[in-house]
C-alpha cells in the first residue's frame, strides 16, 4: 500500500471519508459511497438508530458498504449528551472511533469549544480514539492534541455552506504546528477544487458529505472528489515550485538570435 493514510495506526488507502445523510435513495448512497473509494464512512445514531426497527434496514445498508463505520455525535449540544452517546455507539457497534462533535450555535453549527475540550477529556480517559470536529484556531486544536487525539478535524467552512476553505493561512498554520498528528478537514468543501486545495497544503484527508449527497449526481460527484483527493496529495508530495514576485521565463532565452529591422534589411 503506497502513502497510506493513518489513523490511530491503522492505514487506508483511501483520502477522502463520507458521510451517510441526505442522499435522494439507499442506493444513490451506495453508488457514491462505491464511487468515491472512501473506506470510513460516518452516521449518526440519532437519525438512524439501530435499536429501533426503523432504522434496520438503513444501517443493514450501510454495514453492506464494507467500510469501516465512523459513528457520531451530530446534534449534541453538552459533554454529558456527547459522551453519553459515544458510549452507546460504543456498545451497539464494537467500534472505540467516534467522531465528536458538540454544537455550541445553532446558526452556523459551530463547536462549542469549552464542552468539546471536556468531552474529548473524558472520552480519552474512557478509551475511545476521536476524531473531535473543530474549528480551525490553532489553540484548539493543539488542546485536543495534547489531551490525547491522534486526529483532529478543523472545518474549512461552516457545515453544508459549500465555501470551501475560508482560513487556509490558519489551516496552513496547523499543518505545520500539528505535524505529529493527522489533519482531516471536514466541513464546508463544495467542490473537487476544495479538496485538492485541502490535500495540498498537507491535509491528510478530508471528510464529505453535502457536496456530495446534494449533487445532481451524487455518485460522479464522488468520483470527482476522488480524483481531486488523489491529486492534491500528488501535488503535496511533489512540492510546488517557488512563488516569485518578478515573472521568470520558462524557456530561455539563451543563445535565442534577436532580428532588429536593421539587421533584416542588411540581409536583403
Amino acid at each position: 500500500m503506497s502513502d497510506p493514510l493513518l489513523l490511530y495506526g491503522e492505514a487506508f488507502q483511501s483520502r477522502l471519508l463520507l458521510g451517510t445523510a441526505r442522499y435522494p435513495s439507499p442506493s444513490v448512497m451506495l453508488d457514491a459511497i462505491a464511487s468515491s473509494g472512501a473506506e470510513i464512512i460516518t452516521a449518526s445514531l440519532r437519525r438512524q438508530s439501530p435499536e429501533h426497527r426503523g432504522g434496520e434496514d438503513i444501517w443493514g445498508l450501510i454495514r453492506s458498504s464494507g467500510c469501516r463505520i465512523l459513528p457520531n455525535t451530530a446534534g449534541c449540544r453538552t459533554a454529558r449528551e456527547a459522551v453519553t452517546l459515544a458510549e452507546m455507539c460504543r456498545e451497539l457497534f464494537e467500534t472505540d472511533w467516534i467522531k465528536l462533535e458538540v454544537t455550541g450555535d445553532e446558526y452556523n453549527l459551530q463547536p462549542d469549544p469549552f464542552e468539546l475540550v471536556e468531552a474529548a477529556g473524558q472520552l480519552v480517559r474512557a478509551g475511545f480514539r476521536i476524531f473531535p470536529y473543530t474549528t480551525e484556531d490553532l489553540v484548539l486544536c493543539c488542546r485536543l492534541r495534547d489531551l490525547g487525539c491522534e486526529v483532529v478535524m478543523p472545518w474549512g467552512a461552516p457545515i453544508g455552506t459549500g465555501r470551501g476553505l475560508l482560513n487556509p493561512y490558519a489551516l496552513s498554520t496547523l499543518r505545520d504546528r500539528l505535524a505529529d498528528i493527522s489533519l482531516v478537514v471536514d466541513a464546508g468543501l463544495g467542490r473537487a477544487s476544495h479538496v485538492a486545495q485541502a490535500l495540498e497544503i498537507g491535509f491528510d484527508a478530508v471528510l464529505l458529505n453535502t457536496s456530495v449527497s446534494r449533487a445532481d449526481d451524487p455518485p460522479l460527484m464522488a468520483s470527482a472528489m476522488r480524483e481531486a483527493a488523489s491529486a492534491g496529495r500528488k501535488a503535496y508530495l511533489a512540492g510546488h515550485s517557488p512563488i516569485s514576485d518578478v515573472a521568470c521565463p520558462s524557456t530561455s532565452v539563451v543563445g535565442t538570435p534577436f532580428w532588429s529591422s536593421e539587421t533584416s534589411q542588411e540581409a536583403e
